[in-house]
C-alpha cells in the first residue's frame, strides 16, 4: 500500500494498552513539536495471552485504522506486536516509515557484571522465534535467565501499579532471578517500565532496569529526518487518545506521561 505524507501529519504510536505510553513519553520528550496519535487497544488487552495468528489480524486491523488517519509514520509500541507482526506491517504499508521494538539484550549484556541477565517479557514474546534468534545472537556473552510476567499486564491495564498485588508477582519473578546471579533485568514488554517504581521500592539498586522507549525515540528521529518529515512547526505537538474500549487507568496515565487531554476516543471495540 503506497501512502503519501506530510511532515506535518501525526505519528501513530500504539500498543495493546497503557504499556506504550512507557514508549510514547520518550518519543514526546524527544519530539516535541511532533503530533501524536495513541491508540491503546484495551479491548483486546493483554496481547501476550492470545494465539499468534489472532494478534497478527488484530494489529493489521489496527494499523489500517491508523493508516486511515493520514498518519506519516508508524511506531509499533508492544514487543508482543512487534515480534508478531513488523513484517507483515512493513509489507502491506511499503512507503510509511515503520519502528518497532525488541527486547534490549545487547546493552544488558553490556551493563552486566555477573553475566547474567534476566528477561521479564509476555509468553508470547519469549515463544516467538524473533526473541529466540535475538537471545541466540547474544547467548554467547552472557547467561539469560527468561520469565514470563503472567498477571502483570493485567494489573497494569487496571492502574495497579503499586498494589500488594503487583508486589506479590513481582517477588513470584525477580527472587529466583537474583538466587541466580541475575544483575540485570530486562524489560521485555513496554508494559514493564511503568514498575520501576515498585521494582526500585522492592530491591533497590540491585537489579540495573533496562528499557528501550528511548532508543526508539532516538530512532523514530532518525527515520523521520531521513525521509524529510520532522515537523518544522515551534509549537509543541499535540495528543489524540484513542482506545478500544473506556480506560480511567488510561486517561490517567496519559495525562502524567505525556499532558494529554482528558478527552479519550472509543475506536475499533
Amino acid at each position: 500500500m503506497s501512502i503519501l505524507s506530510r511532515a506535518d501529519a501525526p505519528i501513530a504510536v500504539f500498543d495493546s494498552g497503557l504499556g506504550g505510553l512507557s514508549v510514547a513519553r520518550h518519543i514526546r520528550a524527544r519530539l516535541p513539536h511532533e503530533s501524536l496519535i495513541y491508540f491503546a487497544d484495551c479491548g483486546w488487552a493483554p496481547y501476550g495471552d492470545r494465539p499468534r495468528q489472532d494478534i497478527l489480524a488484530r494489529v493489521c486491523v489496527l494499523a489500517d485504522w491508523l493508516v486511515a488517519q493520514g498518519v506519516k509514520s508508524m511506531v509499533v509500541a508492544c514487543n508482543t506486536a512487534t515480534t508478531i507482526a513488523i513484517d507483515t506491517l512493513r509489507a502491506r504499508y511499503d512507503a510509511l516509515p515503520i519502528v518497532g521494538i525488541e527486547p534490549g539484550l545487547k546493552p544488558a549484556v553490556a551493563h552486566s557484571r555477573s553475566r547474567v541477565v534476566g528477561v521479564l517479557a509476555t509468553e508470547a514474546t519469549l515463544g516467538t522465534a524473533s526473541f529466540q534468534a535475538l537471545l541466540a545472537r547474544q547467548g554467547s556473552a552472557c547467561r539469560f535467565v527468561c520469565q514470563a510476567g503472567r498477571g502483570l499486564v493485567a494489573l497494569i491495564e487496571e492502574g495497579a501499579l503499586d498494589t500488594a498485588e503487583v508486589d506479590t508477582l513481582l517477588r513470584r519473578y525477580l527472587e529466583p532471578m537474583l538466587a541466580q546471579g541475575v544483575d540485570t533485568l530486562v524489560l521485555g514488554s513496554t508494559h514493564f517500565p511503568l514498575l520501576i517504581p515498585a521494582i526500585e521500592r522492592l530491591y533497590g539498586d540491585r537489579l540495573a532496569l533496562i528499557e528501550t522507549g528511548q532508543a526508539v525515540a532516538q530512532r523514530l528521529h532518525a527515520v523521520l529526518d531521513m525521509h524529510g518529515l520532522l515537523a518544522g512547526a515551534p509549537a509543541t505537538g499535540q495528543v489524540r487518545l484513542v482506545s478500544s474500549r473506556p480506560s480511567p487507568a488510561l486517561l490517567v496515565l496519559a495525562e502524567q506521561t505525556l499532558g494529554a487531554t482528558s478527552s479519550l476516543e472509543i475506536a475499533l471495540d
